[in-house]
């Protein structure tokens, strides 16, 4: 009996010792610290993009007609006041032919009064005719003049209906692809263009900022314009995930707010002499933050409540939760810290959203410091 006592005791011993040894493990806990110092980061941040030629034009035609020729090539590079189509001239040839008899029998008439006139008033300084008669030959004359000038606006107006027989291209670039061929009928009315002409020399690349990011930039800088010049150069990052091999440079930021979208437009300019970006792709602008001396941490050290951001500080062998303030910008593993902690400080580096404030927190050897 006596032994059956001493069995029972040793058992409850045995059973309060590992109970006191896990509440002692809850208590703290191993976990990775790090001293915070002042370093640079640079980041960057995408901004999904589309790509447009520095002119992009629609090439309509200007007269009604047949094409009798298709001049240009589809995907060619054109150059500016090169035939891309011609329309059957043959009936515009002829207007001019008309339009020029026109000012040839205006510039006779307009003699025949001039001369008319002159009789005229001859014979009124003689006073052979009278005042009717001269007033009769001066208006003569000024219709004469005006019909001749009637007469030289038609031929103008021939000759350049003449001239839009041959479409030109008004700009050097790529040609589009088109739909018309020769006997198709076209107008000067007609919605759909004969073809695109993309001068992609340079390319434009728009993309959005927030409302609030652009608040942010005028308030720092003072207004929209010192907001541009401060932008660094930004790269091009292409659809097929390769970055364009030139810098591009920021140049109009939008002073108008989307409604529907609440964005700013923006757009960035880019050198496109090797004719590698093409007018209407996809492309994402990569802006790059540079931040000097400035206190980082990784995100895995902190924790949200409440949309506040917070770490745990390391004081007196205790984590205690510290609310901080971050960049707005990151680069999903590290943030910047713009208030809340400073050099020199201790930190626990990892697991923060498992901790709670008041935890003992003991280094796995030595603190880690970035």
């Amino acid at each position: 009996m006596r032994l059956r006592h001493v069995f029972i005791l040793c058992c409850l011993s045995i059973l309060f010792g590992c109970n006191n040894k896990s509440g002692q493990q809850a208590a703290g806990g191993d976990y990775p610290m790090m001293t915070l110092k002042a370093e640079d980061r640079t980041l960057s941040l995408k901004y999904s993009a589309v790509t447009e030629g520095r002119q992009d034009v629609e090439v309509r035609p200007q007269i009604s007609g047949k094409i009798t020729q298709v001049c240009v090539k589809e995907g060619a590079y054109v150059r500016k006041g090169q035939v891309l189509f011609v329309i059957d001239q043959v009936p515009y040839r002829a207007a001019v032919a008309k339009a020029r008899a026109s000012v040839a029998t205006a510039e006779a008439n307009e003699a025949t009064a001039k001369q008319t006139l002159a009789g005229k008033q001859s014979l009124y300084a003689d006073k052979v005719i009278s005042d009717f008669e001269l007033r009769t030959a001066q208006n003569s004359y000024k219709s004469a003049v005006a019909a001749l000038s009637q007469a030289r606006a038609e031929l103008t107006d021939a000759l350049n209906n003449l001239s839009y027989t041959e479409v030109k291209s008004p700009v050097d670039g790529y040609a589009g692809m088109t739909s018309f061929r020769v006997g198709a009928l076209v107008d000067a009315s007609m919605t759909e263009p004969l073809i695109h002409v993309s001068d992609n020399s340079v390319i434009y690349a728009y993309f959005s900022l927030s409302d609030k990011q652009v608040l942010s930039l005028t308030s720092q800088y003072g207004s929209l314009d010192e907001a541009v010049k401060s932008f660094p150069e930004v790269s091009l990052e292409l659809s097929d995930g390769s970055v364009y091999e030139k810098k591009g440079k920021v140049d109009v930021l939008s002073g108008i707010v989307d409604k529907t979208t609440g964005t700013v437009s923006v757009r960035a300019v880019f050198d496109n002499s090797l004719r590698r970006i093409m007018s209407g792709s996809q492309a994402n602008v990569v802006v790059p933050y540079e931040c000097k001396d400035c206190v980082v941490i990784p995100q895995g050290a902190t924790y949200e409540l409440q949309d506040k951001v917070f770490a745990y500080r390391v004081i007196n062998g205790r984590a205690v939760s510290t609310p901080i303030e971050v960049f707005e910008i990151n680069d999903g593993k590290e943030y910047i810290v713009k208030s809340g902690l400073r050099k020199g400080d201790v930190i626990v580096s990892e697991g923060a959203g498992l901790l709670k404030d008041g935890t003992v927190v003991a280094s796995s050897g030595t603190k880690k410091e970035k």
